[in-house]
């Protein structure tokens, strides 16, 4: 079973639509058994697949020790994907019940992982450093970073790969890739933003990125993934290349024939 987060040291990467839309590729066109975590107490993900976050348990009390991971899974209307939700609970759970004497609580997600039975468990991470990222981490085979091709966005990888670093010496897990999203490949900058991500993350920039689309928005309002809202919008043909391009990485299969934007 592999295990990807998705992570970001930034907010507005659209982190949460390439968690969902990477899933649902996969699940789609590899028939891959995907399992979603939901890892943010803002729980985009969780609302993005039509939930509503305040009427289901999140990984909370599996975390706890007052339920079992089994018992917060839930089911979603999409063949192939299960989804663990997130709620407010999460923010602080490291400092409540269980946990706050626990001086091992980091490594609780992981323990609770090695119960379920899936090809794929995807975590979307809070764009922060904190105890949930991290216990992610530790958790993680894989981690995939989010970034987008402006200032603040770029100027944050470089912590961020500090952080990965320091707990990968510890829990090893292989950084996949940089995904850009909102990407303009026609932009003037361009060569000057993947020069500092080689610098952060060197020989990992993916083929693949994600270009502005009001599509993504819509099918996130509808609570499903673009391939159900949006087919043949642009930023589908972009996740499809990505979902390719990720399933080479981590299923060693070779990439479908697909046009992509160069």
């Amino acid at each position: 079973m592999k295990i990807l987060t998705v992570s970001s040291f930034k907010g507005g990467t659209a982190k949460t639509s390439i968690a969902l839309n990477i899933g649902a590729a996969l699940a789609r066109f590899y028939d891959k058994k995907i399992l979603y975590i939901d890892f943010d107490a803002q729980a985009n993900l969780t609302a993005g697949l039509g939930f509503d976050p305040d009427t289901l348990d999140s990984l909370a009390p599996a975390l706890q020790g007052e339920k079992t991971i089994g018992d917060v899974i839930v089911k979603t209307e999409f063949e192939n994907i299960d989804l663990i939700p997130a709620d407010t609970w999460l923010e602080r759970v490291e400092v409540t019940g269980a946990l706050a004497q626990d001086r091992y609580s980091h490594e609780k997600l992981k323990t609770l992982l090695k119960e379920v039975d899936y090809d794929l468990v995807i975590i979307d991470t809070p764009p922060s450093l904190c105890w949930l990222t991290e216990s992610a981490l530790i958790a993680c085979t894989h981690a995939l970073v989010c970034s987008t091709p402006e200032f603040y966005s770029i100027k944050g990888l470089q912590r961020l790969s500090y952080f990965m670093h320091y707990i990968a010496e510890r829990h090893p897990f292989e950084v996949l890739g940089v995904i850009l999203s909102f990407f303009n490949h026609r932009g003037k900058n361009n060569e000057a933003f993947l020069n500092v991500i080689e610098e952060a993350f060197p020989g990992k920039i993916l083929s693949s990125k994600i270009r502005r689309d009001i599509a993504v928005t819509e099918a996130s309002i509808c609570g499903k993934s673009l391939f159900d809202v949006k087919p043949g919008s642009r930023a589908a043909i972009d996740f499809k290349c990505l979902c390719d391009e990720i399933n080479s990485l981590l299923f060693n299969a070779e990439i479908k024939e697909t046009v992509c934007q160069s």
